[in-house]
């Protein structure tokens, strides 16, 4: 007995072929046709499992045929194939109502599996047409590599749920792209998205900045303050570098994710909340969980669906894409056309990339404005990378450009000198310490004394820059600044 009859539609013959010995050696009844007409007459007379269809048909998309299809038969399954592999063609196929996408080339096992799960799987009602269908020249990520195609199929499948995402990656991937390619694609995508650096909120006013406060609640707070929860109500919030949110902060936050609901800072009254949330870090919380900086309830809570964003260096062949890119934004803003060489393009792959896809894009943007010709030759790209990788910079503190690679390189001496031992107790209260006392006394400094102004440069209320200069026993001089 076939496990399931299973009918293809693709216009190439070799693929056809090859699918249907695939297929068939695994028990199936396989049904092939090179029309989206010959896929159509054997769907309309209730023949079929499954369907698999490529995009690009002779006579008809096979995104135009895949509506009328669940319209008919919305228990039916449909694959998509397609080589062109963009976010766009892969949210595409989830929004018009397919199992799954898969991107060409594909491994034939993979597509066996994907085969037994559709055909193991209750289908639901089929997800009416999209009509809006976003320019491809303006889709928010880049690159057609294995790695992105898996973010891609990830994405798209999120985009039909209000599941909360954990988006882990290195500086400069693009988390905050995925973060909004989540929200403009999905069933939020009228309401507001709202996004929230917790690495650039003063430690004391991140509980306000998130659920606002009410008039009198602290010093300052002269005004009724709305909260990031309520800015983005019936939206998404995008919680970046989520790993630096303050525990107290963290408590109230699970709360919320519990709860559906949140009190202002000063409040007493909950209010109900209607909100995404996405989350998203460049650190490892597991380990911050061990060192009782991260809740591990909270973690779980937001890691619902956990979205890892590869390197540069693990998607080089994603380059080429990207520099056209960012080449053609710059030739938007009025800067004259340019292109790279071959050579230029390979030497760009051979590059380590420690900043990632900012800081591609920072490069390409630094070329299409000082370099003259119009096309941009190795030379050029060899000029500009010539200096020490900064991935290495954390090994030589005098190049580094970066005061994290600083700290890392003081704090990985720092254990080494301990050898196999670990240090004292208590190392996070004085890092800090090392760092506040420099940071307040060069504000200081810069504001000749001035107690105000310089809370308000580093961002603190005047009550607590004084308990800190109390604290780290400064000397405050009112007028005096150093040569």
């Amino acid at each position: 007995m076939p496990a399931g009859t299973i009918l293809i539609a693709d216009d190439d013959a070799a693929i056809r072929t090859v699918l249907h010995q695939a297929l068939g050696r695994a028990g199936y009844d396989v049904r092939t046709t090179a029309t989206a007409a010959g896929l159509w007459r054997w769907v309309s007379q209730g023949e079929g499992n499954l369907v698999i269809t490529d995009v690009v048909l002779p006579d008809e998309s096979g995104f135009n045929l895949l509506p009328r299809i669940k319209r008919l038969r919305p228990d039916l399954p449909v694959v998509v194939m397609s080589a062109q592999n963009t976010i766009l063609t892969a949210i595409t196929a989830a929004e018009r109502g397919a199992f799954d996408y898969l991107p060409k080339p594909f491994d034939l096992k993979e597509l066996t599996a994907l085969v037994q799960r559709a055909l193991a799987t209750p289908q639901a009602q089929g997800q009416p047409a999209n009509k809006e269908e976003p320019d491809e020249e303006r889709l928010p990520l880049i690159g057609r590599s294995a790695a992105m195609q898996e973010i891609y199929r990830v994405i798209a499948r999120l985009t039909q749920t209000d599941l909360t995402v954990m988006i882990v990656g290195e500086s400069g991937t693009g988390k905050e792209l995925v973060a909004r390619a989540l929200h403009d694609y999905g069933r939020r995508r009228a309401g507001p998205f709202v996004a929230v650096n917790m690495a650039a909120i003063p430690k004391e006013l991140v509980e306000s900045e998130l659920f606002g406060h009410e008039r009198g609640a602290f010093t300052g707070a002269t005004n009724r303050g709305i909260g990031r929860f309520e800015q983005a109500e019936g939206g998404t919030l995008f919680l970046d570098e989520i790993g630096d949110m303050p525990l107290e902060a963290q408590t109230r936050l699970l709360r919320v994710l519990q709860q559906g609901e949140y009190t202002t800072v000063g409040g007493r009254i909950p209010i109900k909340t209607d909100v995404r949330i996405i989350a998203a870090t460049n650190r490892e919380l597991r380990q911050l969980i061990q060192q009782g900086l991260f809740r591990e309830d909270l973690y779980y809570r937001l890691n619902v669906v956990p979205l890892r964003l590869p390197p540069l260096r693990e998607r080089v062949e994603d380059i080429p894409d990207l520099v056209r890119h960012f080449l053609r934004k710059a030739e938007e803003e009025g800067l004259p056309a340019k292109y790279l060489d071959a050579a230029a393009l390979q030497l760009l792959r051979q590059y380590r990339w420690p900043g990632n896809v900012r800081e591609l894009e920072n490069l390409i943007r630094r070329l299409a404005v000082l370099h003259a010709g119009e096309t941009i030759p190795e030379s050029a790209i060899a000029t500009e990378l010539k200096e020490p990788p900064r991935a290495s910079a954390a090994n030589d503190p005098e190049q580094s450009d970066s005061l994290s690679a600083a700290i890392e390189h003081h704090l990985t001496q720092y254990f080494a000198e301990h050898g196999e031992r670990l240090p004292p107790p208590g190392v996070y209260d004085r890092i800090l310490h090392e760092v506040e006392r420099p940071l307040i006394s060069i504000c200081l400094a810069a504001t000749r004394g001035n107690q105000i102004r310089a809370a308000h440069l580093l961002g603190l209320n005047r009550n607590t820059l004084r308990k800190k200069i109390r604290d780290l026993g400064l000397e405050v001089v009112r007028g005096l600044r150093p040569d």
